[in-house]
């Protein structure tokens, strides 16, 4: 009798759960974000900026604002630099639908990485103009895999 009351319990959970669970994976709406990309080394002082961008069709969680396939946007950047022979960097996306809440954390970052100008930890900041370097949209596939949009290049 209790093994019944339990199997029905977890039949109920698992039915009210499961379109939950599947209507998250939908909530995913393309947006224009603004990003920009930083990139560092523990081995030498040299910090990379790029340039504030606007990218259209950015998937983001409708729930969260938490942006899908971030990783491949920093690969985009780590594979710019390992082209320009700056190899082993570690690359981060920074990104908001607003462009005034990303101007004001691209001058902190900025600020943290440039120090004062007489400290000892100031950072050789190198900047990547969007002539240079451009984030393109990453398409995401029904099947959960992705690639880059091969438009922007």
């Amino acid at each position: 009798m209790k093994l019944q009351k339990y199997l029905i319990a977890a039949a109920l959970t698992v039915a009210v759960l499961l379109p939950t669970m599947t209507a998250a994976k939908k909530s995913q709406t393309p947006q224009r974000v603004y990003m920009f990309g930083f990139a560092a080394s523990f081995n030498d002082t040299i910090v990379h900026f790029t340039d504030i961008q606007a990218v259209d069709s950015v998937m983001l969680d409708s729930k969260t604002n938490f942006l899908q396939a971030r990783s491949l946007y920093a690969s985009m950047l780590g594979n710019y630099l390992t082209e320009q022979q700056m190899p082993y960097r570690t690359c981060v996306i920074f990104y908001d639908r607003k462009i005034n809440k990303l101007q004001k954390k691209y001058l902190k970052m900025k600020k943290l990485y440039g120090g004062n100008k007489k400290a000892a930890n100031r950072n050789d900041i190198r900047e990547i103009t969007a002539s240079d370097f451009r984030f393109t949209t990453v398409k995401l596939e029904p099947e959960g895999e992705t690639k880059a949009d091969a438009s922007g290049e």
